[in-house]
């Protein structure tokens, strides 16, 4: 099972929520039967760590973000993953504008279905807030997370 968590530059919440999965994955043993992945849909910071909030953030947690490079979602990516997780409508919109088939469309899902234990129907951006913005995205991405492993 290959698996892409998307958001709008790569940086603050799709590299959380590969560390997270990463992390989950990990202490279930799970790491030879599920690859982890992340992108943006916009080139604005291809090549850069996570912004450092977020890693200090993801870190406080025990999760390690600092091996992460942020890269451009591709027409590629609909063949190298099986799911495609977005964090929000823009995310979503542009993501399946670029879907060559309907069968690839299908592969792309909003990552807050899965969170159930939170009313929010999209990971919000936290890129121009303050430190509570992160912690809110790490709790989503939690829950998401551990749910969409339990699924898999």
């Amino acid at each position: 099972m290959n698996l892409l968590f998307v958001c709008l530059g790569n940086i603050c919440r799709s590299p959380g929520a590969e560390g997270v999965m990463r992390h989950l994955v990990a202490e279930a043993g799970r790491t030879d039967a599920i690859h982890v992945d992340s992108a943006g849909t916009a080139a604005y910071h291809v090549g850069e760590a996570p912004d450092a909030r977020m890693i200090r953030a993801a870190a406080r947690r025990g999760y390690d973000l600092s091996d992460l490079r942020a890269r451009q979602f591709t027409v590629a990516d609909f063949d190298r993953f099986d799911r495609i997780l977005v964090m929000d409508d823009a995310n979503y919109d542009n993501v399946c504008r670029l879907a060559p088939t309907l069968e690839a469309q299908a592969k792309v899902e909003r990552l807050a279905t899965y969170a159930h234990g939170h009313t929010l129907d999209h990971v919000p951006d936290p890129y121009y807030g303050g430190a509570a913005g992160f912690d809110l995205v790490l709790d989503l991405l939690e829950d998401a997370c551990t749910t969409l492993l339990k699924e898999i």
